[in-house]
């Protein structure tokens, strides 16, 4: 490894990124709170920290390899978590201890939505808006900015790339130049943050309100300013906008890119992934809606409603509620917690396993059943009419098996702190898949999990926003030796 690179690296985006302290400050100092200090403290720390480790290094100028770029992307959202919880000890409100805090600000940052705060209605404004901004932050990957960023300091930003966009096919570029990539993906971003904005405010919300919750929905988060999240609205109106929003988060960006560009609507209909995508969500929706109504927990147009929203929500890993859907009966809770798995599509901002592994999951055992019955045929796996190159479906079965090992054993070593099954299940897989709520005691909030569970939870959320293996290849003895 390239050491002195990596210190440099590491140092400009911690510079780069106390720069988030100050929209927050510009709020407390308008709305007069006792959060300025705090903000600007951070940011002075902050910067401060990033410069002590950029200022010895200044003058190196060496591209990334593959194996430096692993090491800043895990390094440096371990370092954001941490970082980006000063503000919320430093506080008078909510004023964290370090493990609530640094898993607080970990869940934004991955856009987990996943809470320790019991009392949200009433905080500070720059508090509110410093959480949403975190998580609009992370739904595209401050990495991804820092890809567009870098190549001007003389710093090759692929090797980055490759570590932190999601997706098994991470070669795909949608611009000749990553650069140009990184922007395109920005300004797409910006446009859906805008219009989810306008969409928002003209349905009724507050300004405040409107610009935190697209930032929240756009980015898949789900942290809400209000601890009834969407219920607290109360209006088909605008569960109606964030369905649309959180759906549109949750498909491929370079989908939204070349239907821009002038694709048009085509560009979705021939994408095989996002055909799977709608078709898959359609159905569990209609499947949660029919049995809820016949169950007769809700009439049957607001069994549409619930269903509708809540599936789309967890579907996108977004995690906004309008209703405890832990307290729906029989499978329907599981079920929801068990889609969030599936997550959103390859190159979106949701999280989860992602359509496209779970399709070539299918695609490949299809293949298995019919080499049973034809042992001699040459069967390829094809999606959308074309081969799929055996080194993607080899990763993916890979890839499969990390996460089901990591839920494991963070499932057991969440058991062993003293949590119920139900309850120790649910909390992995709302912070593996990056979704939020969960059922048994974290169906509403995290306070009740011991600060040992919050840490391995925190670890959790960044091993599925990195898609485990961004750190697992740090653990690697191969690694250490090539």
């Amino acid at each position: 490894m390239r050491i002195s690179t990596i210190q440099q690296v590491l140092g400009l985006l911690l510079m780069l990124f106390s720069l988030a302290m100050l929209p927050a400050s510009a709020i407390a100092l308008f709305s007069r709170d006792q959060t300025l200090g705090p903000f600007l403290l951070s940011f002075g720390l902050i910067l401060g920290i990033g410069l002590l480790l950029w200022w010895p290094v200044r003058r190196a100028r060496l591209d990334l390899r593959l194996r430096d770029g692993f090491a800043i992307v895990a390094l440096f959202w371990i370092g954001l978590g941490l970082t980006g919880a000063l503000p919320l000890m430093l506080s008078p409100r909510p004023h964290m201890p370090l493990a609530a805090a640094v898993f607080e600000s970990v869940s934004a940052l991955t856009t987990t939505g996943a809470t320790v705060l019991t009392v949200i209605d009433g905080l500070p404004a720059s508090i509110l808006f410093y959480r949403a901004q975190l998580q609009w932050m992370g739904g595209m990957g401050i990495i991804v900015l820092a890809v567009a960023v870098l190549p001007m300091l003389g710093i090759g930003g692929m090797q980055l790339y490759r570590a932190e966009t999601p997706g098994p096919m991470k070669d795909t570029k949608l611009t000749p130049r990553l650069a140009e990539t990184a922007k395109a993906l920005w300004r797409i971003y910006l446009l859906l943050t805008l219009a989810c904005i306008l969409a928002y405010w003209a349905g009724g919300m507050g300004l405040f309100d409107a610009i935190c919750h697209a930032f929240t929905t756009v980015s898949t988060g789900g942290m809400s300013n209000h601890e009834a999240s969407f219920a607290w609205f109360d209006s088909p109106l605008l569960e109606s906008i964030a369905v649309l929003f959180m759906f549109l988060g949750g498909v491929n960006f370079s989908l939204h890119f070349l239907a821009l560009r002038g694709g048009g609507i085509g560009t979705y209909r021939r994408d095989a992934e996002f055909r799977a995508y709608l078709g898959f969500y359609v159905l569990v929706f209609l499947l949660v809606a029919f049995y809820l109504t016949v169950l007769h927990a809700y009439e049957p147009l607001l069994a549409l409603r619930e269903s509708l929203f809540q599936v789309v929500s967890v579907g996108t890993s977004t995690g906004f509620t309008t209703a405890n859907f832990a307290e729906w009966p029989g499978f329907a809770p599981v079920l929801l917690i068990f889609i969030s798995f599936v997550g959103g599509c390859a190159g979106s901002t949701a999280g989860g396993m992602k359509m496209i592994r779970v399709l070539l999951l299918y695609l490949q055992g299809k293949r298995e059943v019919l080499r049973l019955i034809h042992p001699n045929a040459v069967l390829p796996v094809k999606l959308g009419g074309e081969a799929v190159p055996g080194r993607i479906v080899e990763s993916v079965w890979g890839f499969f098996a990390a996460y089901v090992a990591t839920f494991a054993v963070a499932m057991l070593a969440l058991m062993a702190l003293g949590e119920d099954q139900v309850t120790a299940f649910s909390a992995v897989a709302a912070c593996i898949n990056n979704l939020g709520p969960g059922l048994g005691q974290v169906s509403t909030d995290f306070q009740a999990i011991p600060d040992p569970g919050k840490w391995l939870l925190a670890l959790t959320m960044i091993m599925g926003r990195l898609e485990i293996f961004t750190l697992l290849v740090l653990i690697s003895p191969a690694y250490w030796r090539s």
